[in-house]
Order: structure tokens, then sequence, then C-alpha cells
């Protein structure tokens, strides 16, 4: 990232708001169109390092768009995006991913062609840089590349809860593995912001609860994670700070404990019989 323009200082945040640290994500002003719709319209926020960040909202929220815009993929119509002081506002996806946000996808992006071990060693590839001719020449330094990215890839596999699944075919294994199985392969680009988008969809309470205790380890581990999650049980009780939208505004933000009880997100979300539910979590 050099060369990358240091952001300016955005005013303090409120009571219920993370303090931006040095390492941090710092979201200013953001906002995105799409033919005079807006999807996401005139967010601030910032996200502190090792922590579970969650944004929750009604479908239609913004909550896709808004990663979307946190990983590059789209450039948004006015605000600014920084990680670590550098703005990464208006670059493309994959120097948002070499800064070191990585994530993982509502639809399972895994080859089902290879085995698990070789998933995760693909994510490897930003942290590579082997050029044509080592290629071609097979080059010692290659070798003890290849087996360094192995190793890795392995240990990924065991932190996840798959470390018995290493030669297993993709496309063998359960549906609840995959969902952990793609995590892994994003943590093997070393991101220090892990942007997770409902991993947990489609899982039963036994795998939702797998998802959960792996979320924690990566906080645990120092790993920021931005959680865009329908589960809210699992939500409520893996999150530090919590933001809402609705309509692509942020509606409030703040603790599970605030955002669980705040009267607005009650009403536009979360719902009197939900409310109760989420209480008991």
């Amino acid at each position: 990232m050099s060369g990358a323009a240091p952001i300016a200082g955005a005013p303090a945040a409120g009571g219920d708001a993370p303090q931006a640290t040095p390492g941090g994500l710092r979201v200013e002003g953001l906002s995105k169109e799409f033919g005079g719709i807006h999807a996401v319209q005139d967010l601030s926020f910032a996200i502190g390092e090792g922590k579970v960040h969650s944004i929750i909202g009604p479908n239609g929220a913004g909550k896709t768009t808004l990663l979307n815009l946190l990983t590059g993929v789209y450039v948004p119509s006015a605000g600014r995006i920084a990680l670590a002081g550098c703005d990464l506002t208006g670059r493309p996806a994959h120097e948002f991913a070499a800064a070191g946000i990585g994530r993982t996808f509502q639809n399972l992006q895994i080859f089902f062609n290879m085995s698990a071990l070789e998933n995760v060693m693909t994510g490897r590839h930003l942290r590579e840089r082997s050029g044509l001719l080592a290629t071609l020449l097979r080059t010692p330094r290659l070798a003890r590349a290849e087996r360094d990215c192995r190793a890795r890839a392995l240990e990924l596999l065991e932190f996840v809860g798959l470390g018995a699944h290493g030669r297993s075919a993709a496309d063998a294994m359960p549906y609840g593995a995959l969902k952990r199985l793609e995590i892994a392969r994003a943590l093997a680009g070393d991101p220090r912001i892990l942007l997770l988008d409902e991993p947990a969809a489609g899982l039963n309470p036994t795998e939702s609860q797998e998802i959960a205790a792996l979320i924690r380890r990566l906080a645990q581990a120092g790993t920021t994670v931005v959680l865009v999650e329908h589960n809210m049980r699992l939500v409520m009780g893996v999150s530090d700070h919590i933001l809402v939208l609705d309509y692509g505004r942020k509606l409030a933000e703040g603790s599970a404990e605030a955002v669980r009880n705040d009267p607005r997100v009650i009403e536009a979300y979360l719902g009197a019989a939900a409310g109760a539910e989420h209480a008991d979590a």
C-alpha cells in the first residue's frame, strides 16, 4: 500500500461507538447509489482491532452492498474508507485484499474439484511472490515456498476444526464443513480484518454453534471479524459491537445489550416477539 494517502481524522465517536485504533477500519460519509436508488447512505463508523463487529438489518437494508464497498467490489458514490490510516477509497478489490481485508460470501465459493487442502492453498496467492522464471525452473526458493504454503494451509484447517479433512475432496464434505473451509481459505491471505457474509446460513443449530466458537477463536487470535448474519442468537452471542442498518442508513449501534433493547431496532427489525426470544439468547 505504498503511496496511499492517510485519511483525515474523523469526529469523535459517540458513547456506544468503538474508537478507531491505529490498525482499524474507518468509514466516513459512505454512500452508494444504483440508478438513483440509495443502497447505502452517509454511513460513518469505526471498527477497532481484535473485536467482533456485526452488521444487521432487514433484507434490503444494504448489508451486502456495504460489504462490497468495504472490499473494493463497488466504488462508493461518496465517502472514504481507510484501513490503518491508508485511504483505500476507489481502489480495486485486489488492493483491498493486499491491504489486509478478506471475506467470505453468502454463496459458497469452493473449488469442488480440489481437496480441502488445495482449496486453502489457493488462498495464499496474495502472499506468494514467485516469478515466472522461478516457476519454470522449479527453483529451491519456489519449492520452499510451496512447502510453507502447504504447512500453513494444514495449520488453518486444524484451526477451523477440519484437521482430519486435508485430503478430503471438497465435493464429498458436508455443508457445515464447507462453510468452515471457506473461512480457512479466506484466512490463508493473512487478513487483518475478515468479513463474514452469513456464515451460519443453512446450518443446523450444532453447526451454528461451531461457527460461533470459531468466530470467538478468531477474535481471540487477534483477527478483527465483521459479521453479517441473520441468526440473531449467534450475533448476540459473539458480538462486541453491532451496527444496525435500515434502508441503507445507520439506525443504531452499540453493544449487543444496547441494540437488543433499543426501541427503534425492535420496531424496525427485531420485532416484539423476536426481542423476547433474543432476550433469552
